[in-house]
């Protein structure tokens, strides 16, 4: 929407002039100690952080701005499309030059099959920052009028704002329209074009001026090509050129002495009155007026009381923030209550001893069915898809690296030819995360996740509800009905699921493959119901691409079944079927055994074998071979009590490393000698040591990772691994090291204080990466990474954006280690 000034041009003009007087005045930004550009209420960074090496562009590169603690703005970079998507070509990174003196920064990048050199250098001057493109030798005539620079605009920041494009307004579009850029064949339409653009002209806090001294700048809404695209500001690379071919001066407005507001980390699901209760601050580096926090408890007729007062205490520095700790443990009362700071006020919490005892049932309820493939799921009025991959699937061809991490070796490995429809393969499974393939690692571990749950937390007596039924699966008309009992524990039901799939590939195959993914990256990015993703009609390249008889069809969208083989997926498989052999006895009796047989005939010839196959790819071929063996291992021991598991076990102790493998060999100890239990013991307390060191390196006592993909899945294990650990060793780890993973997932931690868990929590994740996200909405019960640490200091996680999925994304097995977890708490604080 481009508005002509027209009569108006006059006072827009001088209304232009006032909003760019706080740009015009004096710049303190500076080239601090860790290597951006600082001022209050502005960060410049330029190639901090690089593109995501395992899915490509993830918007975490470039030149990026960081506006009033916000990064707004990313991917500064020359790319060869105007509205570049998450698959489109990328440069490789060669080498970034820091100059203190200079108050500069310059990165130098390469496209090496164009054979096209260049550097993106951004200095501080007077105003903001001048940002040059330099060449050392001309463009590519094959990358004429296709290479430029580009900066990306997050679009959720500019909803319901305006632009200046020269003297000429126009508005932010909530939603897209026009044509898009199709790769090769069509351009997009820019929005605005010109040489100077004022982004929100109308807000201080938003508001950034690029003014362009060579090349016009074009203005485009990258939506229009995908769902994940931001607002693009470009200038084309002009040919036959070299030095400095692109010249900008970037200035962003700036609130004077601008101070971050206090975020108040504390449990948005609240506290069992027995447990440690700590809220973090999390405070601007600058905000040196430390004020008191106060615990404020809420009474039924609206009046408060403030029950604890006093200064939090200090922890320190952790990545660009202050932080201090206020303990209110000492508050018992079951109640309502609320955490205030300063102006700042968090929601209200329950302190309760039944706070945790129904904080996993949307986990259970909601997302583990909706996540359910080759079935329908309804939800009353709602159906959240149809029964899909019906038509599950072709064989993989060979020598082959596809998108998602999945890969197919020199051979097949099977029976059937490249192309060739394997049967069986369309039952059971859940979709992976916000995608919807079928990788066999995610759902062995969600198989083997819930059969723990199951046996811990006692399905005879049920004191922690986990024979709970409200959904109801029907596999013969391939119906799931949502908040519907059928007389089954709707746990029984996920682990009978997602054992289906896993025999299906022994069944089909022989052995565990490493998954079933779309074969086309316009199938992969489909987003809304997977029943249209295909005609669910098997596919026969005999037939012409609209014939079908019914049962076949010529249209080629069927899924790829990848199957090398890999011991380390084989064993990882055969541990979740002899974990499921005994949760299903008595439930699937004909199933429960043909999973013991699998189990223990992929053992037999695996051990067999003179060499194991290794093949690895990504992350869709097991995990370290011993590290699956011992799965292996301890579920068959448990399930059989044979010795040759046991001595598997025993040898594996001195190979494998404790830490995040302890709960294998402690839930193996019953089966195990005192000289194994007593070598257990010296390694729980060599984990200590370890456990001490992780505690105290940020204030919320848990580790944070700090790759591409936000850590709630570490978090998680780590608390797992201390319930283990605790239970066999009480007096090495305490309660609290579990207690404190859940506190993280339910609000105590950077960045905000939402809770990771969807509807879990006053407070939650209610814009995600699930299959929803196109709708900017989420999935009851869903666990996001969370929390994404990018370099060198910044925490992040997106509320108003769904489509960053590493840090948004949902990802199936964390909702079984959700769910023991929340379990475990529950029998921790019980005792």
């Amino acid at each position: 929407m481009v508005y002509p000034l027209g009569q108006g041009r006059a006072w827009l003009a001088a209304l232009f002039l006032t909003f760019s007087l706080p740009v015009l005045a004096k710049n303190d930004l500076a080239l601090n100690d860790k290597d951006y550009f600082e001022k209050p209420g502005l960060n410049v960074l330029v190639f901090s952080n690089w593109y995501d090496g395992l899915f490509s562009d993830s918007k975490t590169s470039g030149v990026e701005l960081i506006h009033h603690g916000e990064r707004t703005v990313t991917n500064g970079d020359v790319r060869l499309n105007a509205t570049p998507e998450q698959w489109d070509m990328t440069p490789l990174f060669k080498e970034r030059k820091v100059n203190h003196a200079d108050q500069s920064i310059e990165a130098f990048l390469h496209y090496p099959d164009q054979q096209f050199d260049f550097s993106i250098k951004v200095t501080k001057n007077a105003a903001g920052v001048r940002l040059t493109v330099n060449l050392p030798k001309p463009l590519p005539k094959s990358l004429e009028g296709k290479a430029g620079f580009n900066l990306e605009f997050l679009p959720a920041a500019y909803f319901h704002k305006s632009f200046l494009m020269d003297d000429t307004a126009g508005g932010f579009p909530v939603y897209p329209t026009g044509l898009k850029e199709i790769n090769g064949k069509a351009d997009p339409i820019a929005l605005a074009q010109g040489q100077h653009l004022v982004f929100a002209p109308e807000d201080v806090e938003r508001r950034v001026s690029i003014q362009s001294t060579s090349a016009p700048l074009e203005l485009y809404d990258g939506r229009g090509k995908a769902q994940n695209g931001w607002f693009v500001v470009r200038s084309k690379i002009p040919a036959n050129k070299t030095g400095t071919v692109i010249e900008w001066q970037i200035d962003a407005a700036t609130v004077k002495n601008w101070i971050r507001k206090p975020m108040i980390a504390h449990s948005q699901v609240g506290y069992h009155p027995a447990q440690k209760k700590v809220a973090v601050i999390e405070l601007d580096a600058r905000d040196k007026k430390i004020q008191k926090a106060n615990l404020v408890k809420i009474n039924a007729d609206g009046t408060r009381q403030t029950v604890l007062s006093g200064k939090p205490k200090r922890w320190g520095k952790y990545l660009r923030y202050e932080y201090h700790h206020f303990d209110f443990s000492s508050i018992q009362a079951p109640g309502l209550y609320a955490i205030t700071y300063g102006d700042q006020e968090t929601h209200s919490f329950r302190i309760d001893k039944k706070v945790y005892q129904a904080a996993w049932h949307p986990t259970l309820d909601m997302y583990l069915p909706v996540q359910m493939d080759h079935v329908t799921v309804n939800e009353s009025y709602r159906i959240w898809h149809g029964a899909s991959h019906l038509d599950d699937a072709l064989q993989a061809p060979v020598n082959h690296e596809h998108f998602d991490l999945y890969a197919q070796g020199p051979t097949t490995d099977t029976q059937f030819k490249p192309g060739e429809h394997i049967p069986g393969l369309n039952i059971g499974g859940w979709y992976d995360a916000g995608d919807y393939d079928i990788r066999t690692q995610t759902q062995y571990d969600v198989v083997n996740t819930l059969v723990t749950a199951w046996e811990t937390f006692g399905p005879t007596n049920d004191k922690f509800g986990l024979r709970r039924d409200t959904t109801s699966v029907d596999y013969a008309r391939k119906f799931v009905d949502l908040h519907t009992a059928d007389g089954k524990p709707d746990i029984l039901q996920q682990i009978e699921h997602g054992t289906l799939a896993l025999i299906a590939q022994h069944r089909a195959v022989g052995h565990a493959i490493p998954g079933i993914v779309e074969a086309h990256i316009d199938q992969y990015h489909h987003l809304g119901d997977g029943v249209t993703k295909t005609d669910n009609l098997i596919y026969d390249p005999e037939m012409g691409e609209l014939e079908t008889n019914g049962f076949k069809s010529g249209k080629f969208d069927d899924r790829w079944a990848f199957t090398s083989k890999s011991s380390s997926l084989n064993y990882g498989s055969a541990a979740a079927l002899a974990a499921a052999s005994r949760a299903l006895k008595g439930f699937n009796d004909e199933l429960a055994q043909e999973c013991l047989v699998t189990a223990k005939k992929v053992w037999s010839e695996e051990q067999a074998k003179a060499k194991p196959d290794l093949f690895k790819f990504g992350n869709t071929t097991g995990g370290k071979l011993e590290h699956e063996q011992l799965k292996a291992a301890t579920e068959l021991l448990i399930t059989t009590g044979e010795a040759k598991y046991a001595q598997a076990v025993e040898r594996l102790l001195s190979e494998v490393e404790f830490a995040f493998n302890a709960s294998w060999f402690i839930r193996a100890a019953p089966a195990m000698n005192d000289a194994f239990r007593s070598a257990l013991r010296t390694k729980a307390l060599a984990y200590r040591e370890q456990l001490n060191e992780v505690e105290s390196k940020n204030p919320f006592a848990v580790p944070i990772t700090e790759g591409g993909w936000a850590g709630s899945g570490a978090v998680i294990r780590y608390a797992l691994n201390n319930y283990y650990i605790h239970k066999a060793f009480p007096d090495v780890v305490s309660r609290e090291s579990v207690l404190q993973g859940l506190n993280f997932l339910y609000g105590t931690h950077p960045a905000h204080n939402l809770s990771l868990v969807s509807n879990v929590g006053t407070r939650s994740k209610e814009v995600a990466y699930g299959m929803n996200r196109a709708d900017f909405s989420f999935i009851s019960g869903g666990i996001v990474p969370g929390i994404l640490i990018l370099k060198p200091d910044y925490p992040e996680n997106h509320e108003d954006w769904p489509f960053f999925w590493g840090q948004n994304e949902y990802v199936v097995n964390l909702a079984a280690s959700y769910i023991f977890l929340v379990n475990a708490a529950e029998e921790l604080l019980s005792e």
